[in-house]
């Protein structure tokens, strides 16, 4: 898929970080947008800025965590657009604690959300790809890779997201379906603002300095990019790659690798 223009794609997560800047990339090349997101007024006010510039947009207030609102959304797609070629599952959120401390509840919903959420929009979008030889992208972490302190249910959802994408990709290797899991890395974005504590409330900053961060805008290019290319998984930062290639090899360090690193932000869970 080199030329987007009139392509309809679908981004959930869409009212902010990767997802609203995944609208404005795909907007320039002339994609017609379906955008999902529980917070409609956040959608409202990006469709109207989308349209200034002569998008084409339709925005549906979506609760992935409920299969009826994720069958609704890629349901009014097709009535408004009459086809799908590309579904982004780009809604996500994460948490922050030592799985010891941490309610139940939390990864529960951690899992509802970016395992689940992927699930069900894929379920009801996946007739109509494979109809267009269209694109499934599950935006995940390196937590999908290898295991991650103090985020024990973020990186159990986004191994099943992988398990599950890996098994789509080779379920459908002759039907010319693509599928896509891209890991962006730390990226500029609310998620740690609105991760989880071990009692399900939000933590309400963030222990990183956001503006040092990869920008939501770039990690967009590079999965438009990755997608024009085929590409079956994108890690996006060398670190990342790293960790990726190295686990199967030097596990020990690479755990203490990634243990050094969480533990030095503030106010971690663990030293």
């Amino acid at each position: 898929m080199k030329n987007f223009a009139n392509k309809v794609v679908i981004i959930t997560g869409a009212s902010s970080g990767i997802g609203s800047a995944l609208a404005y990339e795909f907007n320039k090349l002339g994609a017609c947008l379906s955008l999902a997101a529980r917070r409609i007024d956040r959608l409202e006010l990006l469709k109207e800025q989308l349209e200034n510039s002569g998008g084409k947009v339709l925005v549906t207030q979506t609760d992935i965590t409920d299969e009826t609102h994720c069958c609704q959304l890629i349901d009014r797609t097709l009535e408004h657009f009459g086809s799908i070629d590309i579904l982004v599952n780009n809604a996500g959120i994460s948490m922050r604690a030592m799985f010891a401390d941490t309610e139940l509840v939390v990864l529960k919903r951690l899992m509802d959300v970016n395992f689940w959420g992927t699930v069900y929009c894929t379920k009801y979008a996946l007739p109509h790809l494979l109809k267009s030889k269209g694109v499934v992208v599950g935006v995940s972490s390196i937590a999908g890779f290898h295991g991650l302190p103090g985020r024990s249910g973020y990186s159990a959802s986004k191994f099943a997201m992988h398990g599950f994408l890996e098994t789509l990709r080779i379920e459908h290797l002759k039907s010319g379906l693509h599928v896509m899991v891209i890991a962006p890395g730390f990226t500029a974005s609310e998620i740690r603002e609105n991760a989880l504590l071990s009692d399900g409330s939000m933590q309400g900053e963030t222990p990183r300095e956001e503006e040092k961060l990869m920008s939501p805008e770039r990690v967009a290019k590079i999965l438009i990019r990755s997608i024009r290319r085929r590409k079956r998984n994108k890690i996006v930062t060398f670190s990342g790659q790293i960790i990726a290639l190295f686990q199967r090899i030097i596990p020990e360090q690479i755990d203490w690798l990634i243990y050094k690193n969480m533990a030095n932000e503030p106010n971690s869970p663990f030293k």
